[in-house]
């Protein structure tokens, strides 16, 4: 693996990860109000371990390449979002009220699916490993394509959860401890999902549209 290009895919990657997104959101919001970080961080790590997988095994550009498949994914994901964002909204007042001894830790099982839903279920990010991943993976290296792009998904998942993990930390230390801040980091989660899911739906239809 040439260490060049995987470094430049770190970086991207790094880049990429600390743009705010439904991950985040999903993040935030269970750091903040639920005091959830490992679960959480770990569910959207194994989302992204089933795109790469999709990728790697040569499942994802089908997908791609299938509008059906396509349209089926992103309404799945866009329904996913939404019910999600209101599920989140909708228990920030709760979440402001309770004090640290008062919370009653949720199934990390539970969790772990949740957070998968939220990476596995967006189109973008499958198609985003579909159009990044090939441009750091070199024809001519001695390293066969499918273990490249296997390490290159690695990586991207790798620094997704150390900075996942800080993130809901960050979130569980400075927010979880302010009821106030609790209410309304939760409910800003609530609402970025919700709108997340609502821009997915707005692009298909306008692709129909056109």
């Amino acid at each position: 693996m040439d260490m060049t290009a995987l470094l430049a895919f770190a970086a991207l990657a790094l880049t990429l990860i600390l743009v705010p997104g439904a991950d985040w959101a999903f993040i935030l919001a269970s750091g903040a109000r639920d005091r959830v970080v490992g679960p959480a961080v770990g569910g959207i790590m194994g989302g992204y371990v089933v795109l790469g997988a999709a990728v790697v095994l040569g499942i994802g550009p089908v997908v791609a390449a299938v509008p059906m498949m396509l349209t089926v994914l992103t309404f799945a994901g866009a329904a996913y979002m939404i019910h999600l964002g209101i599920r989140t909204f909708r228990s920030a007042a709760s979440a402001g009220a309770l004090t640290a001894s008062d919370v009653v830790v949720p199934s990390p099982h539970a969790y772990v699916v949740r957070g998968m839903g939220v990476s596995a279920l967006n189109p973008k990010a499958l198609l985003l490993f579909l159009a990044l991943l090939p441009q750091f993976a070199l024809a001519r290296a001695p390293w066969p394509l499918t273990a490249q792009l296997a390490v290159l998904c690695a990586v991207y998942i790798v620094i997704c959860g150390t900075v996942y993990v800080a993130l809901g930390l960050a979130a569980r230390q400075l927010i979880g401890t302010r009821p106030r801040f609790t209410v309304v980091i939760t409910r800003v989660a609530g609402v970025s999902m919700v709108i997340v899911g609502l821009v997915l739906l707005a692009e298909r239809v306008v692709e129909y549209v056109a």
